[in-house]
């Protein structure tokens, strides 16, 4: 059998710039020299709340009287620059920080923040997953240190009460992970998607060996939408500023690849077939995409293979 997700996610991580979406260390220290070039951009998205772009996940901030709190942290050589952008926003040191997964470009730089001062905060798979060895693009991730390990660990959601706002962390269950979170600020009316949310830089990245499903995606995207209105600023994992309609357009291809992938199953197609139907070329467009259409392919297929995760014992 062709390894199509197997494939592309050793092929991109070689390939492409320290945006790679695998917590790979092995990674990151061979692309040190690249991120002397790194500049972090933020773009202010209300009064106290921005968003910060760099090599990486993109990077919510929220600061006021009450602290910073960062929504994710990018790759542990670029914490100084993302110190530095902070202090430009007239912002105190970060005082609290959250990982909507665990993954290396969400969180590297955990441990430098951890050492800070930070409180780090996600879901009690990150923890889990961050305690232990994890299976990557490239080999294995070794176990996280003590310093960038979440403190504060929640199984449904935790809510801040922060800087003059309701910040609503919810879990997103088997999606891009199994620790997903997306965060949302009441006030404000700013939703941080994580990488449940690729916007126009690559289809979908469904991490299986990490507890992942392309239905979870699909249902965090039905979630998110129902909290959205056409106001709402939309922070992807990856990629530009997003509406509600960009979000929805991300919806509809889900929800259009994973029935064709599924009715394709129900013939009886095998993962060969169903890849050669192309069934996400309509979407496919970007050469220098992460995930590519027969990667994407292959994970549905086997998401699809796998039970449905519709309780809430998720600890075994």
């Amino acid at each position: 059998m062709e390894h199509y997700f197997q494939k592309a996610l050793i092929a991109g991580l070689i390939a492409i710039s320290p945006v790679a979406l695998s917590g790979c260390t092995e990674v990151v220290a061979q692309s040190n020299d690249r991120f002397a070039n790194v500049e972090i951009k933020a773009e202010k998205l209300g009064d106290g709340i921005a968003v910060l772009f760099g090599a990486g996940g993109n990077i919510g901030v929220s600061y006021g009287p009450d602290g910073t709190v960062l929504i994710d942290d990018q790759f542990a050589p670029l914490t100084p620059k993302i110190q530095a952008a902070i202090a430009q926003l007239d912002a105190e040191p970060v005082k609290y920080l959250i990982n909507t997964h665990w993954h290396g470009d969400h969180s590297g730089g955990n441990e430098n923040f951890g050492k800070a001062g930070a409180l780090i905060m996600a879901h009690d798979h990150v923890r889990e997953r961050m305690l232990g060895e994890q299976k990557s693009g490239r080999g294995n991730d070794p176990a996280a240190p003590k310093e960038a390990l979440p403190t504060v660990t929640y199984h449904d959601g935790i809510k801040l009460h922060l800087n003059g706002d309701e910040v609503h962390v919810k879990h997103m269950k088997h999606g891009h992970t199994d620790g997903d979170s997306i965060v949302f600020w009441k006030k404000a009316n700013v939703l941080h998607m994580g990488d449940l949310y690729f916007n126009k830089v690559t289809l979908p990245f469904i991490d299986l060996n990490s507890g992942g499903n392309a239905r979870g995606v699909l249902a965090a995207a039905e979630k998110a939408l129902k909290m959205a209105d056409e106001n709402t600023k939309i922070i992807p994992g990856h990629g530009p500023m997003a509406s509600k309609v960009d979000l929805m357009e991300y919806r509809d291809m889900l929800k259009s690849v994973i029935e064709a992938v599924g009715a394709a199953q129900g013939e009886g197609k095998s993962l060969e077939q169903v890849v050669a139907m192309k069934p996400a070329a309509k979407w496919d467009t970007n050469p220098n995409a992460f995930i590519k259409g027969d990667a994407f392919v292959e994970a549905v297929y086997k998401s699809l293979k796998m039970p449905e995760h519709n309780k809430d014992h998720e600890h075994q």
